[in-house]
């Protein structure tokens, strides 16, 4: 059984005029998880190489393990790029959140294509927060919308007035998710959600981010 899977962070540094990145606690809380199950864990982004970080609590003991490792370090500091990937590889991907990830994560025709392909081949495909922006325009072999008639989780509009950045970005997500043919189902703000639709497997926020890797190890089970 193919036991990789393929993480995928923004190459965006910025929310509006503010610093972002990846939100560190989307990638290291299902890191741990998956990788204590046994998977190997790959890093790529739109752009591979570099990458930026956001949300850095060390007060978190998995975030400041995984930020004190110096190899994970390097492997979220020189990602995959779309043209390294071989589809075939993976049981699965996951998109971790950020804001950042609204600029660029939605624009990336190479990463729609590697994600249909797994999804495709039979896996299993994840996002939380504002990672499900890259989820927007993944068609799968049959032409649809991979989100179309499907059921997620992600940011909220409500938590964007929260954060106070529901006019710095871009689009509103869980907007954009509908107009694709989803159906977004919201918890109460900053709760913990996680929905399973099919294969895809999607969480609010933060706070989802450890059940959404334990929803995918379900499906990859």
């Amino acid at each position: 059984m193919n036991k990789r899977i393929l993480f995928i962070l923004t190459s965006h540094d910025r929310k509006g005029d503010a610093p972002s990145g990846y939100y560190l606690s989307e990638v290291s809380h299902p890191y741990y998880i998956l990788r204590d199950a046994g998977y190997q864990i790959d890093f790529a982004s739109p752009k591979g190489g570099k990458t930026h970080v956001d949300g850095l609590d060390l007060s978190d003991p998995d975030n400041a393990a995984f930020w004190n490792d110096a190899a994970l370090r390097a492997q979220t500091e020189n990602t995959l790029a779309p043209a390294d990937i071989n589809a075939d590889d993976y049981a699965a991907i996951y998109y971790a959140g950020g804001h950042a990830t609204m600029w660029d994560l939605p624009h990336s025709p190479a990463l729609d294509a590697i994600a249909a392909r797994i999804y495709d081949n039979g896996g299993v495909v994840g996002a939380v927060c504002h990672g499900p922006a890259g989820l927007l325009n993944i068609r799968l072999a049959n032409g649809r919308y991979l989100i179309e008639n499907k059921q997620v989780a992600a940011f909220t509009n409500d938590e964007e007035r929260a954060v106070g950045l529901y006019d710095t970005v871009p689009f509103l997500l869980a907007d954009a998710l509908q107009e694709r043919g989803a159906t977004h189902l919201p918890a109460a703000n900053f709760q913990a959600q996680v929905v399973i639709s099919e294969r895809l497997v999607s969480g609010q926020n933060p706070a989802s981010a450890r059940g959404v890797a334990r929803a995918m190890l379900s499906l990859l089970r």
